[in-house]
């Protein structure tokens, strides 16, 4: 079967009048646009192409052969080598990578895109799947996360808090530059936290994302938060959701306040719409978000493993922990399936604790001196 006019396809890539020098590097890197095309027609994003284009000039680097050499000994002797050394690879990293192989090679064996044809004429050999059942990670466990990815606790959490203001205090009483940054990676820490944010739907927020709730007047302005830049599924735009101010965290509401109208005003942003505004009056990245929160954890002297996202995981845990419905927080987080909500869970053992008291308390109330039931 020859290819056809499908994105991607060997005619479409490589020109009918042109002969390389060099065959084989060159029907390689012809392969690789012609599977970026294939994937820019799905609406991927630029970074997953370019991860998944990265990850195949590694693996070939790594066997020195091309596709239409490669054999399913290969594949574990590479992931083999991975997941050795000092700073192997996380389980979900390689069960990604190894799905990205398997499509790179879905994609180069598959007739309607004429590759293995090309190949076959060109080289005698033809490209085949080299990622099977057998020879590749099984996703037998729901939660793949590393284990130090945790919520923190209560403590933890006021103790980070303090560690970001410390670092305010310390600024101003030595009388250094950085005073307004500092207080700003204080208020940006914290509202990660009051609204569970992941990092570039914090960095891509302006001021016109802090909207009114009618059914909640009394924090005026900063009654909710618009996300416009959430997690995308493949293919498809950022998805956007309101996440609602709720009463245990209306702390968060002065401390918008104070930063929107008095502190904010000192980084001269101008017409800038970002909320989080960096010292030459742009927009905080994600990077330096990372950057934020590794500094002020350890100043709070807290476990290097924590990261910024734990404060997601955080703020989950205790909406659970306040007892608000699953939908509720599966909504506040934006989350598609109520069992991704799940597995960001980790309701404390003080929690459990009060719902055991409250369980047997019912208990005894229904036993009411009718002595005890059947056991």
């Amino acid at each position: 079967m020859r290819s056809g006019g499908v994105p991607g396809a060997f005619r479409l890539v490589v020109p009918g009048n042109v002969r390389a020098l060099d065959p084989a590097p060159a029907m390689f890197e012809a392969m690789l646009r012609g599977w970026e095309q294939q994937q820019q027609s799905r609406l991927l994003t630029k970074k997953t192409i370019a991860d998944r284009l990265g990850l195949v000039r590694r693996f070939a680097l790594y066997t020195g052969t091309y596709p239409w050499e490669w054999t399913p000994e290969d594949v574990e002797a590479y992931f083999a080598h991975q997941m050795s050394g000092t700073s192997p690879l996380a389980h979900s990293t390689v069960r990604g990578q190894q799905g990205d192989l398997q499509m790179f090679c879905a994609f180069v064996t598959d007739g309607r895109y004429g590759w293995a044809l090309a190949c076959e004429e060109a080289f005698g050999q033809v490209p085949v799947q080299v990622c099977h059942d057998w020879n590749t990670a099984d996703h037998v466990a729901e939660f793949e996360g590393r284990p130090g990815r945790r919520a923190l606790t209560y403590d933890e959490l006021q103790t980070l808090f303090d560690a970001a203001d410390d670092l305010v205090e310390l600024k101003r009483k030595r009388r250094r530059k950085g005073v307004l940054a500092a207080w700003r990676d204080a208020v940006m820490i914290k509202q990660v936290y009051a609204y569970g944010t992941r990092r570039r739907e914090t960095s891509m927020l302006d001021l016109a994302d802090l909207r009114h709730n009618p059914r909640a007047k009394a924090y005026g302005r900063f009654g909710a938060l618009e996300v416009r830049f959430g997690k995308a599924s493949r293919g498809s735009p950022p998805k956007r959701r309101t996440v609602l101010t709720v009463p245990e965290v209306d702390w968060i509401v002065p401390v918008l306040e104070e930063w929107v109208d008095e502190v904010r005003p000192g980084f001269s942003p101008g017409a800038h719409p970002a909320l989080w505004m960096t010292e030459r009056c742009g927009r905080v990245g994600v990077r330096r978000l990372d950057e934020v929160f590794a500094r002020v954890r350890e100043h709070a002297g807290l476990p290097d493993e924590l990261e910024l996202h734990c404060l997601r995981h955080t703020y989950i845990t205790h909406l659970v922990e306040f007892g608000y419905p699953e939908r509720f927080v599966q909504e506040q987080v934006g989350h598609a399936y109520a069992s991704t909500t799940a597995l960001y869970t980790w309701v404390s053992d003080e929690y459990r604790n009060r719902l055991l008291e409250a369980a047997l308390a019912r208990q005894l109330e229904r036993a009411g001196g009718k002595g005890r039931g059947p056991r």
